[in-house]
């Protein structure tokens, strides 16, 4: 079976509005063309999207060896963050896996939760109350210090938290020009500003081995993130060498923060426009503290704290793409995959496809708490799916749930009626995020 296309000369023409927000482009073409179509782009080239969930899990789980990750992961983002779990394929990737996933075991990250709690606590302190407020970059901080507490404990300081957590996104933004506008890829280098990003990544970097030195030279043990990494060996019996250790801190920067502060932002703008559930949320978190002796214990007494979450996660999926290539030509639901295809998996559409979803545009957390929780599996992704899936998953909604259970317990949102705004970079941002917090 022949996979529809979209031609170049359409690509052309909507080139300008592709440049601001591609997702009306490509929905429209979900919409005439099927669940999975090509676009052609020129040249020979070519990506083939589709929002089939079967196909994702074919290609994310099912036959995961025969697909890859695309060069935007591992050649592109790999100038800025280095070689790590995010980046690596292959030999690397399964060796790195092995190593660090038993630091992001639940039992392990019970260790961190004080230091997750306090980080948001400090935070949430930011947030002034009766007058509007764009409540990203308060969230944006949150997410940050969040990963670096829980990597350092308090060994790092207010500057050179600032100064890694600039470095960290304005590479983001660098890496967003580069995709949007390849073919100004010769002006970003003969200006210097692919050299100047680089540089500026190699002052993170030292920031990080100076943590990481005065950690070793200490020998005391904080039993954060960092200790686990230093403490974890390979088969053989090593640790990880330097530039590898940086590379994963680089990546747990990288990965760990913005999707984080994105999902927390669109939550709130979701309660904003749901008071009752607002209400029904701040029940549950009172009626949890009054009967938890630890905070494992109120996130498991808050399980439709958790529900909202998870919808807002349906709604707005922060890695709203997933892209693969395939190594060798395959063929799903009688679809040749050509050898070297690359695909981009919409998650985004997956999410709020009528096939999977009833009413898939209405905010319905209870959708999440009705039914067997694998019940949904194969059609919901928020952090991937198969061996690749987000290490970080567990730690990420550990830390939500304690930020929205904080913040349903002190404040209220005032009601808001406008559309959410959304601006698709990397990950799928907020936009004009006003919002007015009251105290309760």
């Amino acid at each position: 079976m022949k996979i529809p296309s979209v031609s170049a000369f359409r690509f052309l023409i909507h080139s300008t509005q592709i440049l601001k927000n591609p997702l009306p482009f490509h929905h429209k073409n979900f919409e005439t063309k099927g669940d999975t179509f090509r676009l052609k782009l020129g040249f020979g080239n070519s990506v083939i999207f589709s929002r089939d969930a079967g196909f994702a899990q074919y290609a994310l789980q099912k036959n995961h060896r025969n697909y890859t990750k695309s060069p935007i992961q591992t050649r592109d983002l790999v100038k800025y963050v280095g070689r790590g779990l995010l980046t690596s394929e292959g030999e690397l990737w399964q060796k790195q896996r092995k190593l660090i996933q038993p630091a992001f075991h639940k039992k392990q990250l019970v260790n961190l939760l004080e230091t997750i709690q306090s980080a948001i606590n400090v935070e949430l302190q930011k947030i002034e109350t009766n007058k509007p407020l764009d409540i990203f970059p308060v969230f944006n901080d949150l997410a940050f210090q969040t990963v670096v507490k829980s990597l350092f404990s308090s060994a790092v300081d207010q500057k050179e938290i600032n100064k890694l957590q600039q470095i960290t996104e304005s590479a983001q933004q660098m890496l967003v020009k580069e995709l949007r506008q390849p073919y100004l890829g010769w002006w970003f280098n003969l200006s210097g500003k692919i050299k100047k990003h680089i540089s500026e990544t190699d002052e993170a970097r030292a920031i990080l081995k100076k943590l990481v030195n005065e950690r070793r030279n200490s020998g005391k043990r904080e039993d954060d993130l960092l200790d686990m990494l230093l403490e974890a060996r390979y088969e053989d019996g090593n640790a990880m060498e330097d530039k590898q250790l940086i590379d994963e801190i680089l990546i747990l920067f990288t990965a760990g923060h913005e999707t984080t502060s994105n999902a927390l932002t669109f939550t709130c703008e979701l309660l904003a426009r749901n008071p009752e559930i607002q209400e029904k949320l701040h029940s549950e978190i009172m009626a949890a503290k009054e009967n938890s002796e630890t905070l494992m214990d109120f996130i498991k007494n808050c399980p439709f704290t958790k529900n909202v979450i998870e919808e807002s996660l349906r709604l707005y999926p922060p890695a709203y793409f997933i892209d693969r290539v395939n190594i060798e030509e395959d063929e799903f639901n009688g679809m040749k995959i050509p050898k070297n295809s690359s695909l981009l998996f919409s998650l985004l559409e997956i999410h709020t496809n009528p096939k999977y979803w009833d009413e898939p545009k209405m905010f319905k957390p209870e959708r999440f708490s009705e039914v067997n929780p694998n019940h949904f599996s194969g059609q919901y992704f928020p952090f991937g799916a198969g061996p690749r899936m987000c290490i970080g998953n567990n730690f990420a909604m550990y830390e939500m749930v304690l930020a929205v259970a904080e913040i349903m317990r002190k404040y209220k949102i005032s009601e808001k009626k406008t559309p959410i705004e959304i601006k698709p970079l990397i990950t799928l941002k907020p936009k004009n995020a006003i919002l007015k917090f009251n105290l309760r």
